[in-house]
């Protein structure tokens, strides 16, 4: 039974930092492609990043690039999401998903098999 859960959520003042960490369990991360994904109330869900860390290789929004960093620990089954220079746009529930590495790196969430329950960030201006 694949489980994903994120933690790290929480409310900052615009320009802070916060780091989402998701733990997977029920399978080993390596061979997978995890990604996070964001939904502010109203919106559409819309992929964030994604790293399969086999092979080194990232994908970020265009609205994030330059100030959030994926990253893996593939021994501790981890998945982090560093955010900085937190934007009040940025609010929304985050979660992390996985899915099996297929050789392409994509943000779309229909992508995704395994989802975690979220976490809320919130970012006041």
């Amino acid at each position: 039974q694949v489980q994903l859960v994120e933690s790290g959520g929480g409310s900052v003042q615009a320009g802070g930092s916060l780091r989402l960490s998701c733990a997977a369990s029920g399978y080993t991360s390596s061979g997978y492609y995890m990604g996070w994904f964001r939904q502010a109330p109203g919106k559409e869900r819309e992929g964030v990043a994604g790293i399969y860390d086999g092979g080194g290789r990232t994908l970020y929004a265009d609205s994030v690039k330059g100030r959030f960093t994926i990253s893996t620990d593939t021994a501790e089954n981890m998945t982090y999401l560093q955010m900085n220079s937190l934007k009040p746009e940025d609010t929304a529930m985050y979660y992390c998903a996985a899915t099996h590495w297929t050789g392409y790196v994509s943000l779309d969430p229909r992508l995704f098999g395994y989802w975690g329950q979220g976490t809320q960030v919130t970012v006041h201006s």
